[in-house]
């Protein structure tokens, strides 16, 4: 009888994904922090992994791992040159994105470590 990763890991690979991805927005919003005109962006983390969640219900696996939808991000203080980045508003949310990204790596682990301790049969 086979191991299903799918099953025995749930939702925490997903979790992994999208957490890259936001760190990926969430760095590109930094460096353009200076950026005349450029508009801050993010994505609705609960809402992707909800999705992630849903296809897991009705197929059983996830059939397709999309980007998630992009959405800009309202600043709390205008700026004369158009640029929505705040810096300490981005590396807030770039160090909870880490911290989360960290978190979802222990529980992972903790899943492989039972999964071996299941297969010593300890």
């Amino acid at each position: 009888m086979g191991i299903n990763f799918d099953k025995a890991l749930g939702i925490h690979p997903h979790t992994l994904n999208l957490r890259t991805e936001r760190a990926k927005v969430l760095a590109g919003n930094l460096a353009n922090v200076d950026t005349p005109g450029f508009k801050a962006r993010d994505f609705d983390f609960q809402a992707a992994i909800a999705s992630v969640e849903a296809q897991q219900r009705q197929y059983g696996q996830v059939q397709s791992q999309t980007s998630p939808a992009l959405q800009f991000r309202n600043p709390y203080n205008n700026t004369m040159d158009g640029n929505t980045v705040e810096l300490g508003v981005e590396q807030a949310h770039y160090a909870q994105n880490a911290m989360d990204f960290e978190t979802s790596l222990t529980f992972l682990n903790m899943k492989f470590q039972g999964l071996a301790t299941a297969i010593q049969g300890q």
